[in-house]
């Protein structure tokens, strides 16, 4: 069974190769959105993940941030799942085999956390993006159990700051769907790599994908004293802390 689940896997990351080759360049974004979305939900079908979302029209139509709870490499596959967005990861993602590359091509910001220089580039990209698209950011810088949040970096929310964009906090849990409990199979943490990561998942199927979006930063409320980017942070922290501490 096994051998016949990593089979479907690499079909399905090759023909996502190829299309990110031979058809990606020539659709508009609409279309390109629908592809990732179809890529996406079918990789979630091999790993016999269920994406369940809570309030996603909370988002509405006009760009927006994102600030998610980080758990696994498979968080972007499940959000994508939901509504495709242009995601800031780690650089280190950029030198993944094959999924690197198709993070790349998918538009896909890299960011060196620990340098200055690098997050001030990041941040103007965002607000070039941001002018017509949605970002996510995955503001602990690293990924968890997904039992608690660390504390959100407060750098990358100066985009919507100065655009005055929407920030919804979203959090991302992965529960199992014979008990309901928090399942740590897909969590991607310490020193593993992404095929051990894998075989976790495949060997634990019969998961949830739990989506919740929370209501956006008030920045109607900001009107004598302007939001910081750290209390944009600490907002979005909080509001997935209680989130995640209710499936507790």
């Amino acid at each position: 069974m096994r051998i016949w689940v990593w089979t479907q896997i690499w079909v399905h990351v090759m023909c996502g190769v190829c299309t990110l080759s031979l058809v990606f360049p020539f659709l508009d974004r609409r279309n390109k959105h629908r592809a990732i979305q179809k890529w996406s939900k079918h990789l979630l079908r091999i790993f016999n993940i269920e994406l369940i979302v809570q309030d996603g029209a909370l988002l509405g139509n006009i760009p927006h941030l994102i600030a998610a709870n980080h758990i696994s490499w498979l968080d972007i596959h499940v959000i994508n799942a939901f509504k495709p967005i242009c995601f800031v990861a780690k650089s280190e993602v950029e030198g993944w085999p094959i999924f690197g590359w198709m993070a790349k091509q998918l538009g896909t910001l890299f960011i060196k956390r620990d340098s200055a220089r690098d997050v001030r580039q990041v941040v103007n990209q965002m607000a070039e993006v941001l002018k017509a698209d949605s970002v996510c950011i995955f503001p602990e810088g690293t990924s968890t159990a997904g039992e608690s949040v660390l504390p959100f970096k407060p750098n990358l929310f100066e985009t919507a700051i100065l655009a005055q964009t929407p920030v919804f906090p979203l959090a991302l849990q992965y529960l199992s769907k014979t008990t309901g409990n928090r399942s740590e199979s897909p969590a991607f943490i310490g020193e593993m790599g992404l095929l051990e990561s894998m075989s976790n998942i495949i060997k634990n199927r019969a998961l949830e994908a739990k989506i919740t979006i929370l209501p956006a930063f008030p920045w109607s409320q900001q009107t004598i004293i302007p939001a910081d980017r750290k209390q944009v942070a600490s907002y979005c922290e909080n509001f997935i802390a209680k989130t995640l501490e209710q499936q507790m």
